[in-house]
């Protein structure tokens, strides 16, 4: 077949990509997973959203249930959805489609404006967690996988490791959330703030800012890409979340940029930032927010059109 170099753009930069992480030009992402980590975070006790911490516990049986945006869409896709206990806060109850993973850390962040989300022994383990289980899903076939998350308060913590990492200010990477009016985004911004202030994280650590500023589900993109070298898959992210997940994962090992993709730009305005840090483009620019996983669909039903061209 005979067709101009290039000509496919973003699809087929990642597809040479991924037949780099696969070191095989014959790639193969038919069996792909979506990974959703679920926590809580203290710091919704500073007013930084417009519901409590309790809706977290409901969406994630939701996810268990099959009844989610994402859970649609990743049927449609052909994709594999794994809902993880890593954090909630409340109990949740296990409903069967989607089988919940137990490996809570802890029930919740501390308050970062007070004191530090997390000790340095819980972001370790919580790292730790995402290796296990990345090495599950590739003992049992899976190829390529996406990560999501929930949580209420999310926004906030994302917003404010990228922010640590990047070492600028909070208002340039701080968004509305779920539609925060602009006294609540303002209050956003200054939680942020003075949550650096008072723990000052350490740029170069990436696991100190999760300690400090994160959540159990901030690090997922460094345990997704860790075990990397002998698992030979990619990972692919979006919106502000792989900013701070994938961020810090780029600080805690630094090789692991090659094995990302970027799925979607959001609409929030940390994804700049993050995108430049990690060298990454994205597939789709459609102003998704709040997607917990859903533009990581989109990204799957768009990279199924190897198929034209390898016959798979």
């Amino acid at each position: 077949m005979a067709k101009p170099l290039g000509s496919l753009g973003v699809l087929e930069r990642n597809i040479v990509r991924i037949a780099g992480i696969q070191a095989d030009p014959l790639i193969d992402i038919e069996k792909k997973a979506l990974v959703i980590m679920c926590a809580d975070n203290g710091v919704v006790a500073e007013g930084v959203t417009q519901t409590g911490q309790e809706v977290t516990a409901v969406v994630t049986e939701n996810f268990t249930k099959g009844d989610s945006c994402v859970c649609l869409m990743a049927r449609r896709a052909g994709t594999d959805v794994f809902p993880v206990d890593i954090g909630v806060a409340g109990e949740v109850r296990d409903l069967g489609v989607h089988p919940l993973i137990r490996r809570k850390i802890r029930p919740g962040t501390e308050n970062m404006a007070k004191c530090p989300a997390m000790t340095r022994q819980e972001a370790e383990a919580a790292v730790r967690v995402g290796m296990e289980l990345v090495g599950e899903l590739k003992s049992k076939g899976y190829k390529i996988i996406a990560t999501g998350e929930m949580g209420i308060g999310n926004t906030t913590t994302s917003s404010a490791v990228l922010a640590a990492l990047t070492g600028c200010p909070a208002a340039e990477v701080t968004g509305r959330g779920a539609g925060l009016n602009d006294e609540g985004l303002e209050r956003k911004i200054r939680v942020i703030d003075r949550a650096i202030a008072l723990h000052r994280p350490d740029p170069m650590d990436g696991l100190d800012v999760l300690s400090k500023v994160g959540r159990p589900g901030s690090g997922r993109a460094g345990r997704c890409v860790y075990r990397r070298r002998g698992l030979r898959g990619p990972r692919r992210g979006g919106r502000v979340y792989l900013g701070g997940g994938g961020c810090a994962a780029a600080v805690i090992f630094p090789d692991c940029r090659a094995y990302m993709l970027g799925s979607h730009r959001s609409g929030e305005p940390g994804m700049e930032r993050a995108l430049a840090f990690l060298g990454l483009e994205t597939v789709i620019d459609g102003g998704l927010c709040l997607a917990r996983g859903r533009g990581r669909w989109r990204f799957c039903r768009f990279s199924t059109w190897p198929r034209t061209f390898t016959g798979k």
